[in-house]
């Protein structure tokens, strides 16, 4: 499984490499965050987080390569490890409307799945377009979720529902608060991240972030909510 983690950094950090050479286009856009916690002694801890986002602009259509991984091992013991991939295509009508494709796949083995997927198509809208400093993005739609455990292969329609907000601060700060609902009949599942990003240098920033993930339905033993609190670096190219 360490393998994996490492294998999953190790794209990103390839992706983030190959972008940064297309930067001379101004139509790529990258982001590369970290965060990392050892510790020797009494006590052996690794606490390692990164977050790797890809945005490639061509006039109305944007794509768009998100990979966000954490690992946690307590005296060479995985405790905690999850990766969370998602890649999105979106089309813009005009200012205020445009349609997004969304693809997903997250491996968290400790929460009883072998892994989750799904596939969704969703209209949506810009709104707040008249505040200097706010910005609301709203999609909804409608496709398939895929859940996979050690003895059985699960799939199911879904209705999508997602939020993006910002809110500028000041010139420094900025607020960031991202939701989505995803609703099946056998299961939901909603996401919340919440989180502070303030400029130390032109292309470096630091972030406080606060993730949580409820699932209603749920593998027998395991916990329905899972939250992820961060102090992360971020770099802009």
């Amino acid at each position: 499984m360490k393998n994996v983690f490492v294998c999953g950094v190790c794209s990103a950090l390839a992706i983030f490499s190959v972008s940064s050479l297309a930067q001379e286009e101004r139509s790529v856009t990258t982001q590369l965050e970290l965060g990392a916690i050892f510790t020797s002694g009494n006590t052996e801890d690794q606490n390692v987080k990164y977050k790797a986002t890809v945005d490639w602009d061509r006039g109305n259509w944007d794509y768009r390569f998100v990979s966000d991984g954490f690992r946690s091992s307590k005296e060479d013991v995985l405790a905690a490890q999850r990766l969370y991939h998602v890649a999105s295509a979106d089309y813009t009508f005009n200012a205020d409307s445009f349609v997004k494709t969304r693809l997903a796949y997250e491996d968290d083995r400790f929460s009883g799945f072998e892994s989750q997927s799904d596939f969704t198509v969703n209209y949506g809208r810009n709104l707040l377009q008249n505040r200097d400093n706010m910005t609301l993005a709203l999609n909804f739609g409608a496709g398939v979720r895929r859940s996979e455990t050690e003895t059985e292969t699960e799939s199911e329609a879904i209705a999508r529902i997602e939020g993006n907000y910002t809110w500028n601060l000041s010139e420094t700060a900025n607020f960031l608060q991202d939701f989505s609902v995803e609703s099946g009949s056998n299961s939901s599942i909603y996401r919340s991240e919440s989180a502070i990003e303030t400029d130390i240098l032109d292309n470096l920033s630091l972030k406080f972030s606060i993730k949580v993930k409820h699932q209603t339905d749920v593998p027998i033993s395991r916990e329905k909510t899972d939250t992820e609190t961060a102090i992360t670096l971020v770099l802009n190219f």
